[in-house]
């Protein structure tokens, strides 16, 4: 992508798919958002894959302009893979980055709704759970703890999200800068519950798009027990840290200061 391109009226956009394991999956996902938006360019961040990922992503890259790799040296999760490929975005002067997986559970064809909604906005979270949004192929019992879990984060730290554990979504650089991503502590899917926790904290401007999650065909699902409790312990923490901040400035205390967020 020259410097001249990029989506009109968000700049230029790195798609983000980190990858382990994908092989039956790689080829098939950045085809598609090729197709859906060639105006943005593609990060595959991948961790040492043993299937060989990573060789054909490379060969991916080879052919075209449009994809490039970031070869990490092992599984270090979701979080860990983010930020390096955020990293990477803001070196080579990226405008956007958009967070993707690389299985096909997120459509790259409503790929168009994020980044027209990201004129407007600084950060947009792709949620399931509004109108227009939907979930196919999910047994009950992992629909229910979804959707559980995100009432029990907007009832902890009061964010107005419906879907603040979603893995689709697009940052402009600067919300990124702000909210010190690098500090960010959560390795597994509560990355992006932590993402949104800072940007919201932080007032930018955030905007939820209904899209259509379709569980993976082809691979394992790397969500785990663990990732859920690892969730669930963090989001009470940073909902207890907020409440008391808050009532210390109510009895005119200056809030307790951390050197680390949130």
């Amino acid at each position: 992508m020259s410097e001249a391109e990029g989506y009109p009226g968000v700049g230029r956009v790195l798609v983000i798919i980190p990858t382990y394991n994908e092989a039956e999956n790689i080829r098939k996902i950045t085809s598609r958002v090729r197709t859906a938006v060639p105006d943005v360019d593609i990060l595959v961040a991948d961790d040492n894959s043993p299937d060989g990922t990573g060789g054909i992503a490379d060969e991916l890259s080879t052919a075209d302009d449009h994809i490039f790799v970031l070869h990490r040296t092992g599984k270090e999760g979701l979080g860990a893979a983010y930020k390096a490929g955020f990293a990477w975005a803001k070196n080579k002067g990226y405008d956007a980055v958009v967070e993707m997986d690389a299985d096909g559970s997120h459509a790259p064809e409503e790929l168009p709704k994020l980044l027209d909604a990201l004129r407007d906005t600084d950060a947009v979270l792709g949620t399931r759970y509004i109108p227009g949004g939907s979930v196919h192929n999910w047994p009950l019992h992992r629909l229910l703890l979804s959707r559980g879990g995100n009432i029990y984060i907007r009832m902890a730290l009061g964010m107005p999200f419906r879907d603040a554990t979603g893995g689709y979504r697009a940052y402009r650089m600067p919300v990124l800068d702000a909210i010190n991503v690098d500090t960010v502590a959560s390795t597994g899917y509560s990355f992006q519950v932590e993402l949104a926790w800072r940007s919201y904290k932080s007032g930018f401007r955030m905007a939820e798009v209904p899209i259509t999650f379709t569980e993976r065909e082809h691979g394992v699902s790397k969500m785990s027990g663990n990732i859920f409790k690892e969730q669930l312990v963090r989001v009470t923490v940073w909902g207890l840290a907020a409440r008391r901040d808050a009532l210390m400035s109510r009895l005119g205390r200056r809030p307790r200061q951390s050197s680390t967020w949130p």
